[in-house]
């Protein structure tokens, strides 16, 4: 299980760091769009609606960075008070039973929202927008594909976790 879990975290290590470059890359398009409509009365739809695909991308993967990086709001006040065991467990069912079906409901619902759009080679309806709408609307799948992916490696990190606790209070008990 050590090799697996390796591998998912080298995985989000990479993911976290292209998210990284996009979240620059955000920033430097809101600032050219900010600096060409206020400075020079102009701007670019491509731009504005690269904006919102970036965003988009950055939303979508960074669910499943945030969750390998236990960085989702929980209700702490309770979730801090059981035991290291009670939380990998709680981790475990709530990673099974919540995210894992949610996200193969919506990798589901999204496929031919997906398919339509490419085969109807979907554009922007503003006249100098982005052409290919399909591929943004293609980051709805995969983003939740790689939460999938994610969640089986936290799951992973957690049995490991429930492990190490329970050998913890073995040796407390002999």
């Amino acid at each position: 299980m050590n090799l697996l879990n390796k591998l998912f975290n080298i995985l989000n290590i990479i993911i976290g760091k292209i998210l990284s470059i996009l979240m620059i890359l955000l920033i430097l398009n809101v600032f050219y769009d900010v600096i060409s409509r206020y400075f020079f009365n102009g701007g670019s739809i491509a731009m504005q609606e690269m904006e919102w695909h970036l965003f988009g991308v950055i939303i979508l993967f960074g669910m499943s960075y945030t969750l390998k990086e236990e960085g989702h709001v929980r209700v702490d006040f309770l979730y801090n008070n059981f035991s290291a065991k009670a939380q990998s467990i709680i981790n475990i069912l709530g990673t099974i039973f919540f995210i894992i079906p949610l996200a193969i409901l919506i990798i589901y619902g999204s496929y031919d929202f997906v398919i339509d759009s490419y085969e109807m080679n979907e554009i922007s309806e503003d006249p100098g927008g982005l052409t290919h709408r399909w591929i943004i609307k293609a980051m709805i799948p995969l983003s939740f594909i790689y939460l999938i992916i994610t969640s089986i490696g936290y799951i992973v990190d957690n049995i490991q976790k429930y492990r190490k606790n329970k050998k913890v209070v073995e040796d407390i008990e002999i």
